[in-house]
């Protein structure tokens, strides 16, 4: 992992949704996190945030810090342990006209292209039809691996799903520029709202 370049002031893409559901999965810039939640916090204040993340990103960032920065709190993804009255699956895919899932690791790339839905976020990204944007963050070799090659070409038959092409790092294990990392959230946003645009019928606005 290397740091995260400051984001150009002016370079904030368009984005027309109103409520974000933004996935962290379990890669060491999942650390980042609270530096891209502030972020989108300030460049785009109209917009409603929910955080969820997994139990492996749990080691890198807390929930704290993210509840504290979002302002609302943050989810788990993992079913829960006591009787719950609503579906939380249903209640994500009902809420968001948008999803963006970074860092998404390698295994939860492909759990997603396997039609795999054993968590609420993942049940959720299989039912909904709004836009999906994943940001990859990958080790070295992960990138060329066949699980990778084969997950990506899964993701694209999907009409509502966008891979945003990781950008090479710095790996805090080798030591090497061999690690692909996840896309800045600029980045990340603008493929949304391009995906956004490509699959919304004609005449169709903003869900309310």
């Amino acid at each position: 992992m290397t740091d995260v370049p400051a984001p150009d002031p002016t370079d904030v893409p368009a984005f027309t949704g109103r409520r974000l559901l933004y996935a962290v999965t379990g890669a060491l810039s999942a650390a980042h996190t609270p530096f891209w939640v502030n972020w989108l916090r300030s460049v785009y204040p109209e917009v409603s945030l929910r955080i969820a993340v997994t139990r492996t990103a749990e080691r890198f960032v807390t929930r704290q810090a993210l509840a504290s920065i979002s302002g609302a709190d943050v989810l788990v993804d993992a079913w829960p342990q006591e009787p719950a009255v609503h579906a939380r699956h249903v209640e994500l895919t009902e809420w968001a006209d948008t999803f963006v899932v970074a860092p998404a690791t390698l295994g939860f790339c492909s759990r997603l292209a396997n039609g795999l839905a054993d968590s609420p976020v993942l049940l959720a990204l299989q039912c909904t039809t709004a836009p999906v944007a994943l940001a990859p963050s990958l080790p070295p070799g992960g990138l060329d691996s066949v699980a990778y090659t084969r997950a990506t070409a899964a993701l694209k038959e999907l009409p509502h799903v966008t891979v945003v092409p990781p950008v090479p790092g710095l790996s805090s294990t080798t030591g090497r520029w061999d690690a692909a990392l996840n896309a800045p959230m600029p980045a990340v946003m603008a493929a949304a709202e391009a995906l956004r645009s490509s699959t919304a019928p004609a005449g169709r606005g903003v869900r309310p």
